[in-house]
C-alpha cells in the first residue's frame, strides 16, 4: 500500500496551515493550567505536553519525534507558557516520559488507546468490512479510518498497523463477496463465466470482449447485434441474478473491474473473477437492453428524418410548380371575370396568352392534393423493407407494457408480434387502428376501402412502430427491467417512500406542503411581478423606442438591449495585466496549478489501488489529459513529450475516466471559487448552459449530420458559473433538445458554488423546467425571443384582471388552473424531491414529462405550474433592464469560454474521432479539466498583476475588473513539443510557488515574451 516514504510521512508531523494553528494550536487557561499544575514540572516538559495536547485534536495520534511539529505551532504555544520554542529539542528523551504525559493528556481530553483485541479495535475492524464493501481504494479506506477515529476520540495506531488493518478488511471483503454471491455461482454458472474468457470462434474475440464493445451507429446490423448480446446474456439468465445483496458500490467497482480488465488480468485473479464477472453480467443484462430499444428508437427515427427531408425537398419542388400555376392564373382569371370577352373567344384567347407548350406541360403533370402530413408516411413506406430487418425483433425481444390510454396500442403491438411470429402476410380484420393518428389515418382508409391489403399492411404496421417509439419517448409506453425506459412512476419515490421525507424537503426549498398556502403564495409573486409590468408599461410612452411598452394598437413592442458599455477602462486594464503575466506552457501551467490544488490525487486506479504520487505518474496522467483535451491523441501526444504509447494508453484505461475527471474538475473550480478576484468577476451564484457543436468522423451513435454545420457533429452541454467556470459537461445528440439536460449537472453541482440561479436560451424555457427549477427551490431565468408569442397566464376573469392592470391585463391571455394544481400538489413535491435528492435523472424526468400524453394528469399539473413561473419571470424580465442585463451578460460568457474550448482543442482542425459516448464523455471532461485550469491560473495570476498595480498607488476598482474575463488563452503554449517535466517546472517556481510576473520595461522593448 504504501512505500517507506510515505509511512514515514504518515508518522510525521505535516505542515500545518494557518486555520489549524488558530483552531488547534490556541490553548485554554484550562490547558495551560493543565500541563502546569504548580508541583514542580519544568518548562520542557510543559512546552512538550502542551505541544502532544494541541497535537492529539489535529491529527489524532501524536508522532513519537515531538520537537519536529512545525516551528509555528510550537513557537504560538510556547509564548503562550511564556517559554522558548527551543526548549521543545530537550522534551522526551525517555520515551516512557512522552507515552506517559500521553496518557495523561488523553485522559484529560477524553480519548482512549485502542490496544489489539479491545473493543475500539474490533468496532474499527467492523467499520473498515462496511467501508470496504462499498470502496476499494487502500488510502480512501485509510483515510476514512482516521476520520472515524477521531470522531470516537480514540488515539489513532501506527501508520503500518492501521494499514495492515485496511488490507485485512480489503481482503475480507472479497471474502465476503465470494461468500454472499456464492449461492449464485453454480457450477453451470461458472462454467458460462469461464467460456467469457474464451475467444469465441464465431465472433473472433471473447465473449467479454464482444459484450464490451458498444455500438457505432444505429443501423439494423447493430440493433439486431444488441439484440444477440441480450439474448446471449438471458440464455445465462442474467437478467434474473440478484446480486442487490451486493453494496451498489461494490457491484459498480467489480464490474467496472470486469470491463476495464484484460483476460489474462482476470485469469490471474483466479476463483476472484467469478464474483467480477457476475457483477459485469448482471449490470451488462440492464444496460444491453436500454441499448437494445436505444438503438431501435434512433433506428426508426433516422428512417422518419431522411423521409421528412425527402418530403421536404419535395413539398420545395412542389412550391416551385404552384408559383407557375399562380402565375397561369393570373391571367386566366383577368379574363374569366371580364364580361366583354365573349364566352366562344375566351378558350383561343387564353390558349394564345399563355401558349400551347406551356398548357401541355402543366397538364402533363397531374396536381394532386396533398395528405395531411404531406405524405411523410408514404415517403417512409418506401424504407419499410429496411425497417423489417430488424423491427420483428425487437418486438420478439422486448416486452413492452402500455399505460393508461395506450390500450389499442398494446393490442396493435400483440397482434404484430403474431403476425411475425407466424408469418402472417394480412393484418387481420379486427386489428385495432384507433392508435392511428390523425395524420395517417387517411392512409389506411384509402388502401382499406381500395382492397390494397399490402398497403394496408405497411402502412398499419409502420403506425405501430412509430407510436411505440412515441410513447417510449413519452413513458406511456415502458420496458420491465430497463433503467432509461422503464415505467416512469418507479423513478419517484413512493409515497410511503417520500412521506417521512417531505416535510424536511419542503423546508429546504422554501415550498408549502399545503397545497392551498402553496396556491396562495404563487399569486402573491405574480401580482407583485405584474404590478411592476404594469409600472413600466404605464411609464413608457408608445414613441419612446428604447424601452418595453405597448404600441398604438395596444401590442407589446420589447427593443433589443443595446451592446454592453464595456469601459475603455477596462480593456486598456486587460491588455495591460495580459502582457504582466508569464508565458507559459500548457504543461507547466497544469503542474504548477497542481501543486496549489493536488487535483491530481483525485486520478484513483479503476481497480482500487492506491494511486502512486511519484512523478512518473503524475506526468502521464497530465499527458493523457492534454493529449485528450487538445485533440491530439495518444499516439500523437507520445511523439510530442517523448512517454510511450503503451504507457498513455494504460494509464487513459486505469486512471483518466470520467468520476476521477468530475472529481479533479470540483477541486479546480473550488479552489478558483476560493480566490478573491473570483469573487468579482461574479459570487457563484448564477450560472448558465449551452451546447457547443463539434465535428465528428467515422460511425458513431451520438454524431448527426447537419447542414447548417457542415456535416457530421455532436454537442457538448456545458454548465458555466458567473466566475467563468465550468462544473458540469454532458455529450448530447445534437438534434436532441437540451431543455432536457438543463437541470442534470445543474443538480448535481458537487462544487462549492452556492448557485441558485440559472439563464439559458429560448432552449432551455419550457414550461416543465420552469416547474421544477421552482419546486427545487432554485429560478431559471432564460432570454426568450418572440416574447409577444408567448401565452402569460392570470388567476382572475379578463374583466377583473384589466381593471387591476389596465395596461398588463390584456396581455395575460390564458387562465390559470389551480384546480389542477392544488390537486397535484403532493405529487408535484414528490417528483421534484426526487430529483433533488438523485433518486432519479433530471433529463430522464424532463424528457418523459415533456413528451407525455394528454392524458397524464401529473404532466399536465407541472405544465400549467411552469406557466405561472413563467409569467412570473417574463413580467420581471419585462419590466426591469438590469435583469436582462444580467441575465444576457451571464450567457456572453458561458459562449465566450466556447471560443476558449475551441483554442484548446485544436488538433485534427477539432474533429473528434472516438467512437462512443463513454469515451466522448472523457474527452469531454478533460477539455473541461483544462478550460478550468487555464481560468483558473489566469484568475491567480491577474490577482497578482492587479497587487502589483495597487502597491504602484495605481487606482484599480473592482468595477472595472467585473469586465475583465481568465477565459482567453494568449499567455499559454500548446502548440509544438509538449514537455511534461514535473520536478523541472516546480523547480522553477519561487519559494512561494509562483512564476514572476513580466516587467514593465521588457515588455516595452519586445524583449518578453
Amino acid at each position: 500500500m504504501f512505500s517507506e516514504e510515505q509511512l514515514e510521512q504518515l508518522r510525521s508531523f505535516p505542515e500545518v496551515s494557518a486555520d489549524e494553528l488558530i483552531r488547534y494550536f490556541t490553548p485554554t487557561s484550562a490547558d495551560v493550567a493543565f500541563v502546569d499544575p504548580g508541583k514542580g514540572r519544568g518548562p520542557v516538559d510543559q512546552l512538550g505536553m502542551l505541544v502532544q495536547l494541541c497535537t492529539l485534536p489535529w491529527l489524532g495520534f501524536v508522532p513519537d519525534d515531538v520537537a519536529s511539529a512545525p516551528p509555528a505551532a510550537v513557537a504560538r504555544v510556547a509564548e503562550r507558557l511564556g517559554v522558548a520554542p527551543a526548549a521543545l529539542r530537550l522534551y522526551g528523551r525517555r520515551d516512557q516520559t512522552r507515552s506517559d504525559h500521553l496518557g495523561l493528556i488523553a485522559k484529560y481530553l477524553e480519548w482512549q488507546t485502542a490496544p489489539a483485541g479491545s473493543q475500539a479495535m474490533k468496532e474499527l475492524e467492523q467499520f473498515l468490512l462496511d467501508r470496504a464493501m462499498e470502496h476499494d481504494s487502500p488510502t480512501l479506506l485509510f483515510n476514512l479510518a482516521r476520520e472515524y477515529l477521531m470522531a470516537a476520540k480514540v488515539i489513532r495506531p501506527g501508520a503500518l498497523i492501521l494499514a495492515k488493518m485496511v488490507g485485512t478488511a480489503r481482503k475480507a471483503a472479497s471474502d465476503l463477496t465470494s461468500q454472499l454471491v456464492g449461492h449464485l455461482l453454480t457450477a453451470e454458472l461458472r462454467a458460462d463465466l469461464e467460456r467469457m474468457l474464451a475467444v469465441d470462434a464465431g465472433l473472433g474475440m471473447t465473449r467479454l470482449e464482444w459484450l464490451v464493445s458498444l455500438a457505432r451507429d444505429a443501423s439494423a446490423t447493430s440493433v439486431k447485434t444488441a439484440i444477440d448480446k441480450l439474448t446471449w446474456l438471458r440464455a445465462i439468465d442474467a437478467h434474473q441474478m440478484d446480486v442487490s445483496v451486493l453494496p451498489n458500490e461494490r457491484r459498480r467497482f467489480l464490474a467496472q473491474v470486469a470491463r476495464r480488465s484484460t483476460n489474462q488480468g482476470l485469469e490471474r485473479r483466479k476463483e476472484r473473477k467469478f464474483p467480477i464477472l457476475l457483477a459485469f453480467v448482471a449490470q451488462a443484462a440492464v444496460d444491453q437492453l436500454d441499448e437494445v430499444v436505444s438503438l431501435f428508437d434512433q433506428a426508426v427515427s433516422a428512417r422518419e428524418s431522411r423521409a421528412k427531408s425527402k418530403t421536404d425537398e419535395a413539398l420545395v419542388e412542389r412550391a416551385k410548380k404552384g408559383e407557375v400555376r399562380q402565375l397561369v392564373m393570373e391571367i386566366i382569371l383577368p379574363v374569366l371575370a371580364d364580361p366583354s370577352i365573349p364566352d366562344d373567344e375566351v378558350g383561343g384567347m387564353l390558349r394564345e396568352r399563355i401558349g400551347m407548350q406551356r398548357l401541355r406541360e402543366m397538364t402533363s403533370d397531374a396536381w394532386k392534393p396533398l395528405p395531411r402530413d404531406h405524405g411523410r408516411l408514404s415517403e417512409l413506406e418506401s424504407s419499410y423493407t429496411y425497417l423489417r430487418q430488424f423491427t420483428p425483433n425487437v418486438l420478439a425481444a422486448i416486452d413492452f407494457q402500455g399505460g393508461p390510454g395506450t390500450g389499442e396500442l398494446m393490442e396493435a403491438v400483440a397482434v404484430l408480434k403474431e403476425m411475425n411470429r407466424l408469418g402472417g402476410r394480412k393484418v387481420p380484420a379486427g386489428a385495432p387502428s384507433g392508435f392511428v393518428p390523425t395524420k395517417y389515418a387517411d392512409y389506411l382508409a384509402k388502401a382499406r376501402k381500395s382492397g390494397e391489403d399490402t398497403a394496408y399492411r405497411h402502412f398499419w404496421e409502420l403506425c405501430v412502430i412509430l407510436c411505440l417509439r412515441d410513447g417510449l419517448r413519452s413513458g406511456d409506453v415502458f420496458v420491465p427491467g430497463s433503467r432509461r425506459y422503464a415505467d416512469p412512476a418507479t423513478y419517484l419515490y413512493t409515497p410511503e417512500q417520500w412521506a417521512p421525507k417531505r416535510a424536511e424537503y419542503c423546508r429546504l426549498v422554501g415550498k408549502p406542503p399545503n397545497a392551498a398556502e402553496a396556491l396562495e403564495q404563487g399569486k402573491e409573486e405574480l401580482h407583485e411581478a405584474l404590478e411592476e409590468l404594469e409600472k413600466t408599461l404605464a411609464g413608457a410612452a408608445p414613441d419612446d423606442t428604447g424601452m418595453v411598452r405597448l404600441d398604438e394598437d395596444e401590442h407589446l413592442v420589447v427593443p433589443p438591449l443595446s451592446a454592453e458599455d464595456v469601459p475603455t477602462e477596462a480593456k486598456a486594464l486587460k491588455d495591460e495585466l495580459a502582457g504582466m503575466l508569464p508565458f507559459a506552457p500548457i504543461a507547466s501551467l497544469l503542474i504548477e496549478l497542481d501543486a496549489r490544488t493536488h487535483f491530481l490525487d483525485c486520478f484513483t486506479h479503476a481497480g482500487g489501488r492506491k494511486l502512486s504520487t511519484s512523478v512518473e505518474t503524475k506526468r502521464n496522467i497530465l499527458a493523457v489529459l492534454i493529449a485528450m483535451s487538445t485533440n491530439l491523441g495518444l499516439a500523437r501526444m507520445s511523439e510530442a513529450c517523448g512517454v510511450s504509447y503503451d504507457v498513455l494508453a494504460w494509464t487513459m484505461e486505469w486512471y483518466v475516466r470520467e468520476e476521477t475527471l468530475r472529481e479533479a474538475n470540483t477541486v479546480i473550480v473550488d479552489h478558483h471559487y476560493g480566490l478573491e478576484l473570483a469573487k468579482v468577476f461574479g459570487g457563484g451564484t448564477m450560472s448558465s448552459s449551452d451546447g457547443q457543436r463539434f465535428p465528428v468522423r467515422g460511425k458513431t451513435v451520438t454524431g448527426r449530420n447537419m447542414v447548417i454545420h457542415g456535416g457530421q457533429v455532436l454537442s457538448t452541454y456545458t454548465h458555466v458559473s458567473d466566475q467563468w467556470s465550468t462544473y458540469g459537461t454532458k455529450i448530447i445528440v445534437p438534434t436532441a433538445r437540451e431543455a432536457h439536460f438543463v437541470l442534470d449537472d445543474f443538480l448535481g453541482n458537487a462544487t462549492d458554488l452556492p448557485i441558485a440561479e440559472h439563464a439559458t436560451d429560448t432552449h432551455g424555457a419550457t414550461l416543465i423546467n420552469f416547474a421544477l427549477f421552482d419546486l427545487v427551490g432554485k429560478a431559471l431565468t432564460p432570454r426568450l425571443r418572440d416574447l409577444t408569442r408567448v401565452t402569460l397566464v392570470r388567476d382572475e376573469t379578463p374583466t377583473e384582471i384589466a381593471k387591476r392592470y389596465p395596461h398588463a391585463g390584456p396581455l395575460l391571455g390564458a387562465r390559470w388552473n389551480e384546480d389542477l394544481v392544488a390537486g397535484c400538489w403532493p405529487d408535484l413535491l414528490r417528483m421534484a424531491g426526487s430529483l433533488k435528492y438523485g433518486q432519479a435523472t433530471a433529463s430522464l424526468i424532463v424528457g418523459k414529462w415533456s413528451a407525455a400524453s394528454r392524458q397524464n394528469t401529473l404532466a399536465a399539473a407541472l405544465k400549467e405550474w411552469g406557466m405561472l413561473r413563467r409569467t412570473v419571470h417574463l413580467a420581471k424580465y419585462l419590466s426591469d433592464p438590469v435583469f436582462r442585463r444580467k441575465i444576457s451578460r451571464q450567457l456572453n460568457k458561458g459562449e465566450s469560454l466556447h471560443a476558449l474550448r475551441r483554442d484548446l482543442h485544436y488538433a485534427q482542425q477539432g474533429t473528434i474521432t472516438r467512437p462512443h459516448l463513454e469515451q466522448q464523455t472523457e474527452q469531454a471532461w478533460c477539455l473541461t479539466v483544462l478550460t478550468n485550469s487555464v481560468v483558473a491560473w489566469t484568475t491567480e495570476y491577474y490577482s497578482r498583476a492587479v497587487l502589483e498595480l495597487r502597491s504602484q498607488g495605481r487606482e484599480v476598482s473592482d468595477e472595472i475588473l467585473s469586465h475583465i474575463s481568465p477565459g482567453h488563452s494568449d499567455n499559454i503554449n500548446f502548440f509544438g513539443v509538449i514537455n511534461v517535466d514535473v520536478e523541472a517546472e516546480l523547480a522553477k517556481l519561487d519559494t512561494g510557488g509562483w512564476r514572476p510576473l513580466r516587467p514593465a520595461q521588457l515588455r516595452e522593448l519586445g524583449l518578453a515574451p
